[in-house]
């Protein structure tokens, strides 16, 4: 079991995530945990304040260090307390400014007993907070969001699709795009004529080896056509240069 622990301004957000699909179902079965913690209930103020505008000028409000602090100390005392936790959880802060998450990375976290994931909102978190407590910044791309919390909700969901016995069928991890660095290829289910559309042979031909080199091929060819980068980091297997280059081709000829 892994357990979430989700520091946000918006605890509400993470009850129909955490209810229902393949996350809803894994949780039910108990392969993770989640517990949110709102940083308003660890101000000092009558106002429960947890934002300020920022040194220096400008627009909009910097989340308050000490809320965060005071609320990461509940987290790291509350995992010392738990079933089969012995640590801290490693505390990730969800930015634009962090690491970008790929599938390596989301294997490593689904070994963790104990994840802590930090939520920022308006116009981010003062940075003595960030430098103190988060061990990792993470981030979706290259694009900005209201707050963390969408993100965090996609770093659990990935992490959980990883966990043992979270999806129906235990290959379906093992297939899907990413996984093994490549794009995945096409899928296709009834009929097999869809407004003129033919399912492609080979898929209802019932011979495992060519329906294993189709989608290989199909798969490093949407990978070179998409993706090319995942491909520079990457290397081929001779069968795999070989359906490349064959895509190539077909590509040119316009099979």
């Amino acid at each position: 079991m892994i357990r979430f622990d989700v520091v946000t301004l918006f605890p509400e957000m993470f009850a129909g995530f955490a209810g229902y699909g393949i996350a809803g179902r894994a949780r039910e079965a108990g392969l993770w945990r989640l517990q949110t913690w709102n940083p308003r209930d660890f101000t000092s103020d009558n106002y429960r304040s947890v934002d300020d505008r920022p040194y220096g000028g400008g627009p909009g409000m910097v989340m308050l260090a000490e809320p965060l602090e005071k609320t990461l100390d509940a987290v790291a005392q509350s995992q010392r307390g738990g079933e089969g936790t012995d640590a801290r959880g490693k505390v990730i802060f969800l930015s634009p400014q962090g690491r970008r998450l790929e599938h390596r990375r989301v294997l490593e976290l689904a070994q963790e007993k104990v994840v802590t994931l930090l939520c920022g909102r308006y116009e981010g978190v003062d940075e003595r907070l960030v430098e103190r407590r988060v061990d990792e910044e993470l981030s979706l791309g290259d694009f900005v969001i209201s707050g963390g919390e969408v993100a965090a909700m996609a770093v659990i969901d990935a992490i959980v699709r990883q966990l043992p016995g979270a999806l129906g069928d235990g290959r379906s991890a093992q297939e899907e795009s990413f996984a093994h660095g490549l794009l995945d290829c096409p899928q296709y289910t009834r009929p097999e004529v869809y407004e003129g559309e033919r399912v492609p042979e080979v898929l209802l031909s019932g011979h495992h080896e060519n329906i294993r080199r189709w989608r290989l091929k199909q798969s490093l060819g949407r990978t070179w056509l998409r993706r090319p980068d995942l491909l520079a980091g990457s290397s081929l297997s001779d069968e795999e240069r070989k359906l490349l280059d064959e895509f190539r081709q077909e590509q040119r000829s316009g099979a």
